[in-house]
């Protein structure tokens, strides 16, 4: 069995740095991988002049490759004969981020996005705390400290109003890896 730990919230607070220090740490007890961001290739890829139906594309990508990556945890899984062995997939973005990004820029949200919301079952959520200074990259629109609380408290509500267990995660960095391993660690007891 695998269990997926998604890592949300606001650009510029680590995501993808905390989603590769945990699956590093829990290689030790655990077979791990970890999800990029599909948006980031995306974006990458195409501009930052997207629309509102290319955050639906952007959605099926991030679907496409967190399925991927559990594939091939799976195939690693079955291939190592060890039966008692587990194995834990930490998630950068899922659904929920394609939700509020799309609610913030356009005022709306995809039904298909919603029903992933409903549909997939993950085991816990670590909501990235804005105590990381914003570090500007080709990709990032919103570097002031209101929108990123703004952005913050949109992610803190969905938290609040869902059934899956969640912590958030601050600090600066080996005490963010830290306060990301003792939740990652309270959300599997």
């Amino acid at each position: 069995m695998i269990k997926k730990i998604v890592i949300i919230g606001p650009e510029s607070t680590g995501k993808s740095s905390l989603c590769k220090a945990l699956a590093d740490h829990f290689a030790e007890s655990y077979l791990t991988d970890w999800c990029p961001e599909y948006a980031r290739e995306y974006l990458m890829e195409n501009g930052m002049d997207y629309s509102y139906d290319d955050l639906l594309t952007i959605a099926k990508g991030q679907l496409a490759l967190e399925d991927e990556h559990t594939r091939a945890l799976q195939t690693a899984l079955d291939d190592s004969g060890d039966t008692s062995k587990e194995a834990i997939l930490f998630v950068d973005t899922d659904m929920m981020v394609m939700k509020v990004w799309s609610e913030f820029v356009f005022g709306k949200c995809h039904s298909f996005i919603l029903d992933q919301i409903a549909e997939r079952q993950y085991d816990g959520y670590l909501l990235a705390n804005t105590d990381l200074p914003w570090t500007r990259d080709a990709l990032r629109e919103y570097p002031s400290e209101e929108t990123r609380q703004k952005l913050f408290y949109m992610y803190l509500d969905m938290m609040v109003n869902q059934n899956t267990p969640w912590d958030i995660v601050g600090g600066i960095n080996h005490d963010r890896i830290a306060n990301g391993i003792a939740a990652v660690n309270r959300i599997l007891i």
